[in-house]
């Protein structure tokens, strides 16, 4: 089994044994996945298009089933729990999509407060921290605009602020950078950064290994359907730190207050 961490940790928030997915009647798409994540760790997912990246993730936010094998999320075994308390475990998860998925008659406030509607929360007591959040990811003056109205670089940043407005312990994230520049693509992986700084275990699927590679943080392949053991680690001395994107995490540590950045780290009027 492959462990995927990088800290001396002990809680294991995602566990893989012997799973496949198999779509109808057709090959295998992922066999024989063992493996671990622990809480408060980062890693990225490779592998080229096509090898199974996205499904994997499926799996762990429980939008598809396994064919076969054992899935443990939060120590729970998924075979073994009842529909109805499948929704509460997809709750403490968040998801970036890589087609975003936003809904395009919401405002881009809307799209973020979705999650805390949905949990039947009422407007007052998530209003200013999802303006605070936005403001966090250079959104603050866009936060009445309509998603059709927003660049690219806009309309991701407004996915991940939707995907982490919940305060989830799990933040996976399909091919987040796909479509954005270098700049763009460091200041997105900023954001994930500083999440895990605060206890989040983040997993991000990417074909960029440039972008792997300057992060500095462990990452796993994938290759038709299988998983390969870790083929670069983090260091301690690892430039990246002085970067700031080498992550700390605290695993017994929850997110649960709005994000602050300082005044360096301000997104805003950086461009699209």
């Amino acid at each position: 089994m492959i462990e995927l961490a990088d800290r001396d940790q002990t809680d294991t928030i995602v566990r893989f044994d012997g799973v496949g997915l198999r779509y109808g009647r057709s090959p295998e798409t992922l066999q024989d996945l063992s493996f671990e994540l622990k809480a408060g760790s980062f890693h990225f997912l490779t592998g080229p298009s096509g090898a199974g990246k996205s499904s994997l993730l499926k799996l762990i936010y429980l939008a598809h089933r396994p064919s076969r094998g054992r899935i443990e999320l939060f120590g729970q075994d998924i075979g073994r729990s009842k529909r109805k308390d499948l929704p509460f475990l997809r709750r403490r998860i968040g998801v970036v999509f890589q087609e975003m998925h936003l809904l395009e008659h919401l405002t881009a406030f809307d799209n973020v407060a979705l999650p805390m509607r949905l949990a039947g929360q009422k407007p007052a007591t998530y209003r200013t921290d999802i303006a605070e959040l936005l403001q966090w990811v250079g959104l603050g003056t866009k936060m009445h605009a309509m998603p059709e109205t927003l660049s690219g670089g806009e309309r991701q940043r407004l996915a991940i602020a939707r995907a982490v407005v919940a305060r989830p312990e799990i933040i996976l994230a399909d091919e987040p950078t796909g479509n954005l520049d270098h700049e763009m693509g460091q200041r997105i992986l900023k954001l994930f950064t500083e999440l895990n700084r605060l206890g989040t275990t983040v997993l991000i699927a990417s074909h960029d290994l440039d972008l792997v590679a300057r992060s500095g943080m462990p990452a796993f392949n994938i290759e038709n359907g299988r998983l390969t053991s870790p083929y670069m680690d983090a260091t301690e001395d690892d430039p990246a730190d002085d970067l700031g994107l080498v992550a700390s995490g605290e695993p017994e540590f929850v997110y649960r207050r709005p994000l602050t950045l300082s005044e360096e780290d301000s997104l805003e009027d950086e461009g699209p």
